[in-house]
């Protein structure tokens, strides 16, 4: 994995702590959302944990500065706000963070079914995350629970049928 390239804003200061003019908080919002989605697709990771203060994304070593969990949250919020972001807990605390909206997932997956003619097919959602033929596409590697998201709100549109058993999942492609 190559080093991930941080931002010129990770060097400034300000950019750690929230900003209380408005037109300037929104702008400084933009850049740490697309940070956040930037740096977790980086890092092949779809949870993160306010709680988690030793992360390089919440905390710049070499400038001593770190984020406040009020900025944190406005954050995440906001990945939230354009469906990019779940709270996993009631006390938001744990999110759920997406590359891709979940329909984006979705519409990826059931493109890529159509595209090589698994409709009417089942698949696990292993083959569909990690498997051979996915490979090339953007949502390989997807994390299984961000999946099964995006395929429930297929299944939502009739697109396809979620299939349980022994506690793992299948989805069969209409």
């Amino acid at each position: 994995m190559t080093d991930f390239q941080w931002p010129w804003e990770y060097t400034f200061p300000p950019f750690f702590t929230l900003q209380p003019h408005e037109e300037t908080r929104l702008q400084q919002l933009k850049v740490w959302t697309d940070l956040f989605l930037k740096y977790l697709r980086h890092t092949n990771r779809f949870t993160l944990s306010i709680g988690d203060q030793t992360s390089p994304l919440f905390h710049n070593e070499s400038l001593k500065r770190r984020l406040s969990p009020e900025l944190i949250l406005a954050i995440l919020a906001e990945l939230e706000r354009t469906g990019h972001a779940n709270p996993l807990d009631k006390r938001r605390q744990e999110w759920q963070v997406y590359w891709h909206t979940l329909e984006e997932y979705g519409n990826m997956v059931y493109d890529w079914v159509q595209e090589t003619g698994q409709t009417n097919s089942i698949c696990t959602l292993y083959e569909i995350a990690s498997g051979e033929n996915t490979a090339q596409q953007d949502f390989h590697g997807v994390d299984e629970a961000v999946l099964l998201s995006a395929l429930r709100l297929l299944e939502e549109k009739g697109r396809c049928e979620l299939i349980e058993m022994d506690g793992s999942h299948g989805v069969k492609f209409f």
